[in-house]
């Protein structure tokens, strides 16, 4: 193992931001450890990575499995040592008017965005603290991808927003708690808009025993359409984003936002809260959103 090279441990590391994360990484000269659960993907992933020369362990992870997430956090360790970075970024989607989705959609999507989030702060933070009391030298961080799903509450979001907002919560408590403890690990949270990424597609990911039994519903079909049409149309690239989350960890930043723009909708949410008014249109900015769903899903 060597004492002088970091090591970055990235889900979701196969495509995407993950992957991104990885060849930043890389170019650092990293040591990377990259887990997904699909397997030809991060085998394609795992070998342009090694190609750049840096030392790269990959395994195949479900991040929702609590066993897998701590098998990988194992085998890190024994192969590198308590990590500088874990960046929790596995993370799917699913969408459609609340009270239509099925149990089976809230236990895939908690499972990955917030357990899978749950699991690897509960895996790397010992390792990573005690190598801090070891190491006067050692510096840590966890970073952990929500989504500006986890700041605003838009509609046919639900179980996506539920979890976002979670780990939103997760990171800030973590950066308190961690705060009370040490100087030298520390957490932040990734809030990207709308990023040309494959989150659209992640029910291809979906494991046979949460598939539904039942066909979608108009308003999941409508959320699907809506959300890939937003995804690819997403000006801001996966590349870019790694940079501003690498950037972020340079300077000790803690809310990593992709698009700062949006945030004059999170104000408005603030202040609706703050002043006890009921909630704002998230699209408000934007009414056509707003409409065409209406439209779409009082037609039906």
């Amino acid at each position: 193992m060597s004492e002088t090279l970091k090591t970055l441990v990235i889900t979701g590391a196969a495509s995407g931001f993950g992957l991104e994360f990885a060849r930043l990484g890389a170019s650092r000269g990293f040591n990377i450890v990259m887990a997904d659960i699909e397997q030809g993907a991060l085998d394609a992933a795992a070998a342009e990575i090694a190609a750049t020369g840096v030392q790269v362990l990959a395994q195949r992870v479900d991040v929702s499995k609590h066993e897998q997430v701590e098998a990988l956090a194992a085998t890190t360790l024994a192969r590198f040592g308590a990590p500088h970075w874990v960046f929790n970024n596995a993370g799917v989607g699913s969408g459609g008017l609340v009270w239509e989705n099925t149990l089976k959609d809230w236990d895939w999507v908690i499972g990955v965005n917030l357990m899978g989030v749950v699991y690897g702060v509960k895996a790397f933070t010992p390792m990573m603290l005690e190598r801090a009391k070891n190491e006067p030298d050692y510096r840590g961080c966890i970073v952990n991808t929500a989504s500006m799903a986890g700041m605003l509450s838009a509609p046919t979001m639900g179980v996506y927003n539920v979890t976002k907002h979670a780990v939103v919560t997760l990171s800030e408590t973590l950066y308190q708690d961690l705060k009370l403890v040490t100087d030298q690990v520390t957490a932040a949270v990734l809030c990207p808009y709308f990023v040309a990424t494959g989150i659209a597609d992640s029910q291809r990911n979906r494991p046979s025993d949460m598939k539904n039994d039942t066909a979608p519903t108009l308003s999941q079909l409508v959320a699907k359409a809506q959300s890939s049409k937003a995804v690819s149309s997403g000006k801001v690239t996966p590349a870019v984003i790694a940079d501003m989350v690498f950037h972020a960890l340079d300077t000790s930043q803690f809310y990593i936002f992709s698009h700062p723009h949006a945030l004059s909708n999170v104000t408005t949410r603030m202040k609706d809260i703050s002043e006890m008014r009921n909630p704002t249109d998230p699209f408000a900015e934007r009414p056509e959103i707003s409409i065409a769903l209406k439209a779409k899903l009082r037609a039906g």
